[in-house]
């Protein structure tokens, strides 16, 4: 029988120990009577994301599977060159997972990668892949010969290339995000010429791309960064949230901390008052690494607690409780580096019909965190979205992407929230959405691009400095604006 680890323990048996008490805890959601929905219609020609709420119309679907080299250019340049001509959009995407149209094009042609390949050189610690190659795919590649990711997503199935173009990040340390560990890649333009883009070469290119939402071209390779596969074990530390910030900075000091993130409590009484932060160290022995796994069964039994938190005050606290008191209590918590990044995004789906969940995303310096705890205390609670985890994770300086999240080291806060399908629920999530974002810039932080598009332009602008000048650089390096998504369309085509 394989051994469970803390992560396993702490997901499963809270699960368990949820599905006790839910016998027993009331729900307390709002009446659906009288709403407006906004569900999705499904009707052919249309294209949705993660959201389900960005129903788009598209003029064709194409999905290039397995395709690589010199046939995976001409498939690109052939479609763009139709789409080019007709006067239509192109965007490319793998997942599809952010939640504001970004990786679709109105009335255009959308591309999906699926399937790839990963070549390793060990040598010099990096990897080549096709562009939609997923995390799943790379860490089952590379696992057998001991490396893994450096720094990828939290879930494996996301394409590599979007992560790189969404800017994604990780919780690996001290890190940047995941573009940070690519060296190079090769990328189809509007005009179908085929360019290499890295620091040294079409620089200014790779960091418009980085982070650029697929506007910029369609990349087809790229090399990423190794990193050596490790048997780590974690360390929990109980704290006030608001000692989070300057404590999370100590802590990471510590060069044999290689992994790490935080919690906050989301109970609606003491909203944000308690925090946990986890470390990982490697452990001193490093032989014998089992293959990556997950949590497997367990993660899907953690997903029925984390779903009866839904309008469910006690469920909350519970969790808090297992997660800050009875789960350090329990197992061993030792797991790979690669099995703690190998986890599907459908170990937590939402499978309500009348709900989403929406993610939000906040950068804001270590020194100011505890500002921040105190906005998300004052905006939050007064809404009537049903909050389920917030995730913080560090990211360093980011001196690559135009449209840099990080100019310096940050704090990001991952929020999930879980939104009624309707009207109101839409309305009210625009409205507390716009106040935490002018909130976050009046403390110097500034919100993540690829969740639903409730931002102003001014936000944009304020939030992200170069946006004018990315938009123009767009425009020069596309004229005829052949890539484009809802971004463009909603944001910098006003610019």
């Amino acid at each position: 029988m394989r051994k469970l680890s803390r992560r396993a323990l702490l997901l499963g048996g809270g699960a368990l120990i949820g599905g006790l008490a839910t016998h027993r805890l009331g729900v307390d959601l709002p009446s659906y009577d009288g709403v407006t929905w906004i569900k999705p219609s499904g009707a052919e020609g249309m294209l949705n994301d993660a959201s389900g709420l960005s129903e788009t119309p598209i003029r064709k679907h194409l999905i290039l599977e397995n395709s690589r080299g010199d046939a995976l250019v001409e498939a690109l340049r052939d479609e763009i060159r139709i789409a080019r001509t007709s006067g239509r959009a192109v965007n490319v995407s793998a997942a599809r997972h952010s939640m504001g149209a970004q990786a679709i094009p109105r009335d255009g042609h959308a591309i999906t990668y699926q399937g790839g390949f990963v070549e390793p050189d060990t040598d010099a610690g990096t990897c080549r892949v096709q562009a939609g190659t997923t995390w799943a795919e790379v860490i089952s590649a590379l696992d057998p010969i001991g490396f893994g990711p450096k720094v990828m997503q939290s879930n494996h199935d996301f394409g590599v290339a979007a992560t790189f173009c969404v800017n994604a990040h990780g919780w690996p340390v001290k890190m940047g995000p995941m573009g940070a560990t690519v060296q190079s890649f090769d990328m189809v333009l509007a005009d179908g010429e085929l360019v290499t883009c890295s620091r040294t070469q079409n620089a200014d290119l790779f960091g418009q791309t980085m982070g650029g939402y697929g506007l910029t071209g369609a990349i087809t390779e790229m090399v990423v960064e190794m990193e050596r596969n490790a048997r780590l074990v974690p360390t929990f530390e109980e704290l006030p949230s608001k000692d989070y910030g300057k404590r999370f900075v100590e802590a990471l000091s510590d060069p044999a901390v290689t992994m790490a993130y935080g919690r906050l409590n989301v109970e609606r009484e003491s909203f944000f008052e308690k925090a946990l932060m986890i470390t990982y160290r490697a452990t001193e022995d490093q032989s014998g690494l089992p293959a990556a796994s997950g949590s497997g069964a367990m993660a899907h039994i953690a997903s029925r607690v984390y779903r009866w938190q839904l309008g469910n005050e006690p469920a909350k606290s519970l969790r808090w409780w297992f997660e800050t008191d009875l789960g350090p209590s329990i197992g061993d918590g030792v797991a790979t580096r690669n099995s703690l990044m190998n986890e599907p995004v459908l170990t937590l789906d939402d499978r309500n019909p009348d709900r989403t969940d929406i993610l939000h995303e906040y950068f804001v310096s270590p020194e100011r965190f505890a500002e921040f705890v105190e906005l998300c205390q004052r905006v939050i609670p007064g809404s009537f979205q049903e909050f389920l985890n917030v995730t913080l994770r560090y990211i360093d300086t980011d001196p690559d992407s135009w449209l840099a999240y990080a100019p310096v080291p940050r704090i990001a806060a991952v929020m999930s929230f879980s939104q009624e399908m309707t009207r109101r629920g839409e309305a009210d999530m625009a409205r507390m959405t716009r106040e935490l974002i002018d909130g976050v810039i009046a403390i110097g932080g500034t919100y993540y691009l690829p969740y639903r598009p409730h931002a102003t332009v001014t936000q944009m602008r304020r939030g992200y400095p170069r946006t004018q000048e990315f938009a123009e650089a767009k425009r020069a390096l596309d004229p005829s604006l052949v890539f484009r998504n809802n971004l463009w369309d909603q944001y910098l085509s006003q610019l």
